[in-house]
């Protein structure tokens, strides 16, 4: 069989102008539906910074049961940041027996904010080797209830550790 070369279809390759304004359209309409999503990026980082002083506070509550020995957060507002210590007598010390320290602000964490921290008129929070929170190091007394706050992105968490329980509770106090 024999093709003319000249009597072949000829065929573009590419886009019509139809097709390319619907590709438009489509991501336009995309975009405005997803840009107010991106504007709660940093309310979405501050819970982050929530969440996660809220999963420290717990995690060392249950190490201090289980390892029976006191443990300890030492807030420090200057550098919004805090410390996640042994307490193997009865005094606190961050740098020899230091866990972790937490840096709260930055971009990471939607430069969220310590603040008002008030554990038993002091900025460090010591559970005993039962978990439970107490007056001092070294101390058997129950501490009373004990809080801090988080600020950032127009809005404000109060965690609240309860004194006799250890119960670690969140509270918004102020934003949307």
């Amino acid at each position: 069989m024999h093709i003319n070369r000249n009597q072949t279809s000829w065929r573009a390759h590419g886009y019509t102008l139809i097709e390319v304004l619907i590709v438009v359209v489509v991501l336009g309409i995309a975009a405005a539906v997803s840009a107010p999503a991106f504007k709660q990026t940093g309310v979405l980082q501050v819970q982050s910074a929530l969440r996660t002083a809220v999963s420290d506070i717990t995690e060392l509550q249950s190490d201090a049961l289980a390892m029976q020995q006191s443990r300890a957060i030492v807030f420090d507002i200057a550098k919004n940041s805090y410390t996640m210590c042994r307490v193997p007598g009865t005094s606190v010390d961050t740098t020899i027996d230091a866990i972790e320290t937490r840096q709260i602000g930055g971009s990471l964490y939607g430069n969220a904010i310590i603040k008002n921290v008030n554990f038993n008129n002091s900025q460090t929070l010591i559970f005993d080797e039962l978990g439970a929170p107490v007056a001092s190091a070294g101390s058997n007394t129950p501490a009373a209830d004990g809080s801090f706050e988080i600020i950032g992105s127009g809005q404000t968490y109060k965690i609240t550790v309860q004194g006799y329980t250890g119960r670690v509770t969140v509270t918004k106090t102020a934003g949307d």
